[in-house]
């Protein structure tokens, strides 16, 4: 005889004079027993679903927990490690901010981000946006991957909004003259922004700089924005800003950027950022005839593709380089006509 009977989560079956009773509840699987009295049966069975009641009341509110939780120990295990820490916690303080953020994550759909995508274009650049979804898409992948969450990203899907924020911002020679060579007092001040031109580094490696990283004619950067170390090669005018300056530099980040303010509005210069002189230093670099591979070892970009986006050669200076390169071949056919 096979006798089969449902209650609740329990199944009972009568099978061989012995009933078997399993137990099953969503995401916690079954457990089963078999007993030859059918109340000690269905006593085992009342005792079993209400421990995987509990253990299924537990695995919601531990499993899933809402974002703002979500985000709150991501910031504290993943975001503290990193340098851009302050941007981070920036960045999630607007998805905090957001109705979103109080819904438990496995209720949380590609939707769900659609329409704060719309949202929050309305406030803020695409650029910005773009930063805060690859932010979220990495806390999503990170609570999946290390911690355990059965979830689907909710991110993977959304569509990013088409960037068109290439800059080709490049110094003019009166720019450069007011910049490098202008009559104000900031000695500090120029001489940050000559060795930003000469060596291509950013605004906080400049400002880390220590007399013990250099050695000789290179320059240790042991922090930077990838992070990893690079040592890069120092010209003769860098050299000789070193020897004329104390290090490191007694500037703060944003002191050193008001007073970068401070003397593009005494010059009139309009739509310079600092950092744009990172890109004139690393265009200058392939001006002067290093490949790819020598640049980004200079600059430390990892990725060719980015590097492209800092190269703004002129077309004079293409044509220049042209020129030289068919009196080049003119001379050494003529040569090898004359059989050299």
């Amino acid at each position: 005889n096979c006798v089969t009977r449902r209650d609740k989560m329990a199944t009972l079956r009568r099978r061989n004079n012995k009933w078997q009773v399993q137990v099953r509840r969503a995401h916690l699987g079954s457990i089963s027993q078999t007993f030859n009295h059918k109340l000690d049966a269905l006593q085992w069975a009342r005792e079993k679903e209400i421990e995987l009641q509990q253990c299924s009341i537990k695995f919601k509110r531990d499993k899933f927990p809402i974002l703002s939780d979500l985000v709150g120990r991501y910031i504290k295990t993943v975001s503290i490690n990193k340098r851009g820490y302050d941007f981070e916690r920036y960045c999630f303080n607007n998805i905090l901010r957001s109705k979103i953020s109080k819904k438990p994550i496995n209720f949380i759909t590609t939707q769900h981000f659609s329409e704060y995508r719309e949202e929050r274009l309305k406030s803020v650049k695409y650029s910005t946006f773009v930063r805060e979804l690859n932010l979220i898409r990495h806390l999503f992948s990170v609570a999946i991957k290390e911690w355990g969450f059965a979830i689907n990203n909710p991110c993977k899907m959304i569509a990013k909004p088409i960037l068109i924020n290439r800059r080709e911002r490049r110094l003019s020679i009166s720019e450069y003259n007011y910049l490098v060579k202008g009559n104000y007092p900031q000695l500090k001040l120029r001489n940050i922004i000559e060795l930003a031109i000469e060596t291509g580094m950013r605004r906080g490696e400049i400002l880390n700089i220590k007399t013990e990283h250099i050695n000789g004619q290179t320059l240790l950067i042991p922090q930077t924005k990838n992070g990893y170390p690079r040592t890069i090669p120092l010209t003769k005018r860098a050299l000789s800003i070193f020897e004329q300056t104390t290090l490191p530099f007694s500037l703060s980040s944003n002191a050193l950027r008001l007073a970068w303010d401070r003397l593009k509005k005494r010059y009139e210069i309009h739509d310079l950022h600092f950092h744009d002189l990172r890109h004139e230093a690393t265009t200058r670099l392939f001006e002067l005839g290093l490949n790819v591979i020598e640049v980004s070892t200079i600059t430390g970009h990892k990725d060719l593709t980015m590097l492209s986006r800092y190269t703004h050669l002129k077309p004079e200076k293409l044509g220049e380089k042209l020129v030289k390169l068919e009196r080049a071949k003119s001379e050494y056919r003529n040569r090898s006509q004359e059989g050299f």
